[in-house]
C-alpha cells in the first residue's frame, strides 16, 4: 500500500511540558504566591540559561483555565520530568505538568538561540 501523501516523510520530535493548575492546589496568601512566582520564574530562567529550556511562556485565552504554561525542552522526556519536578511551583503543589512528544513536519520550526540540539528527526513507523 502506498504511503499517504499527507503524511510527511520525516518529523522533528520535540519534548513539550504543559504546566497546569491542579484542582487541589493549596491556597496561599498573596505575599507567598508572589514569592513563589518569583522563584518559579528564576528557576525557569536558569534552565533557559543552561540551554535545556528552549522556549516557554504562559498561556492566555484557552478552553481550559487550568492550563498555565507551555515549554519546549532540549532533552528527553525523563529529563524534562526531572527538571519539572525541581520547579518550586510544582514542589509547592501550585502547578502540575504533563510531558509529551510533539511530532511536527521536519523543518517546521527552528530555534536559532538554542545552545543544545532541540528535538530529533524521525520517520513515521510503518504499520
Amino acid at each position: 500500500m502506498p504511503r499517504d501523501p499527507n503524511i510527511p516523510d520525516a518529523f522533528d520530535v520535540y519534548t513539550l511540558v504543559l504546566l497546569r493548575r491542579p484542582a487541589d492546589a493549596p491556597a496561599m496568601p498573596e505575599v507567598e504566591l508572589d514569592a513563589l512566582q518569583a522563584r518559579h520564574l528564576a528557576y525557569r530562567a536558569e534552565l533557559r540559561r543552561q540551554g535545556v529550556l528552549v522556549a516557554n511562556g504562559p498561556l492566555g485565552e484557552q478552553s481550559d483555565i487550568s492550563f498555565r504554561g507551555l515549554s519546549i525542552f532540549a532533552c528527553d522526556l525523563a529529563d524534562a520530568r526531572r527538571l519539572s519536578d525541581g520547579d518550586p511551583s510544582v514542589q509547592a503543589g501550585r502547578l502540575a505538568y504533563d510531558v509529551m512528544e510533539w511530532w511536527v513536519a521536519a523543518g517546521t520550526f527552528s530555534f536559532p538561540g538554542a545552545v543544545l540540539p532541540v528535538g530529533s528527526r524521525r520517520k513515521m513507523p510503518d504499520d
